[in-house]
């Protein structure tokens, strides 16, 4: 598939537009690829970053179907052969109402995984996923067919210090929502990249938004009236 080149895209215009609107579009367009620009820019840096620390070769647990039973993994077979990156979604369980830890699914990072559930046979052609827990695995692999996942690798980080030395554990434990891409060059995995953006100051009002690359619905939100709102949250169930 081609793309026109710059010099040949021209904005349209729309049935009824007012000229107000067109001079307001374009100055909002020029915006937007100034942004554009930058998110490029973002990305070169991005992919230019020196490699991180080794990690410990954390002992992970995921469901096996066959035994209906957990069964041990290790963060360094999770890469599969040809695959150079590997990004892992720290996924939160919530404590219940009863005080049982990490009982209840976050339902943010449900949203998330239900739209990433999808793409995944596209994004694993190129690079290896896993969603993983501090829950018990069985509890993840049940919520997983609560939400008619097909795709998503799962693992339970139970027993590790995986969520503690990346970021997706406080020290009073809370769960936290993070993102981590690891590489193995050489056959030794490497840190490579995590949304740290959580950690830094936000503006007033505004969320971290250090995972909004793998969560489309609020892209979406962004290009209408509304915006993404303050008072709305994505649910378990509607």
């Amino acid at each position: 598939m081609s793309e026109a080149s710059p010099k040949d895209a021209v904005p349209p215009r729309f049935p009824g537009e007012s000229l107000a609107y067109r001079r307001a579009r374009e100055e909002l367009l020029g915006a937007e690829a100034q942004l554009r620009r930058h998110e490029e820019d973002l990305a070169e840096q991005r992919r230019a970053l020196p490699l991180g620390g080794t990690p410990p070769d954390y002992a992970f647990e995921e469901w096996d179907p066959s035994a209906c039973a957990p069964r041990s993994v290790r963060l360094s077979e999770l890469f599969a052969d040809g695959k150079r990156a590997l990004l892992i979604y720290s996924f939160m369980f919530n404590p219940g109402a009863t005080g049982a830890p990490l009982e209840i699914a976050c339902p943010l990072c449900t949203s998330m995984v239900d739209g990433l559930d999808g793409v995944l046979p596209h994004v694993t052609e190129r690079v290896n996923v896993a969603v993983a827990t501090k829950a018990p695995i069985a509890r993840l692999h049940a919520h997983a067919h609560t939400r008619g996942w097909r795709n998503a690798r799962l693992l339970s980080t139970s027993g590790t210090s995986y969520n503690r030395d990346y970021g997706a554990e406080r020290s009073d434990s809370e769960q936290l929502p993070m993102a981590s891409i690891f590489v193995r060059p050489n056959g030794v995995v490497r840190h490579f990249w995590s949304s740290e953006l959580l950690s830094a100051p936000a503006e007033p009002g505004n969320s971290p938004r250090h995972v909004d690359f793998m969560w489309p619905l609020w892209a979406i939100f962004d290009r209408t009236p509304e915006g993404r709102g303050g008072d709305w949250w994505p649910s378990l169930a509607y």
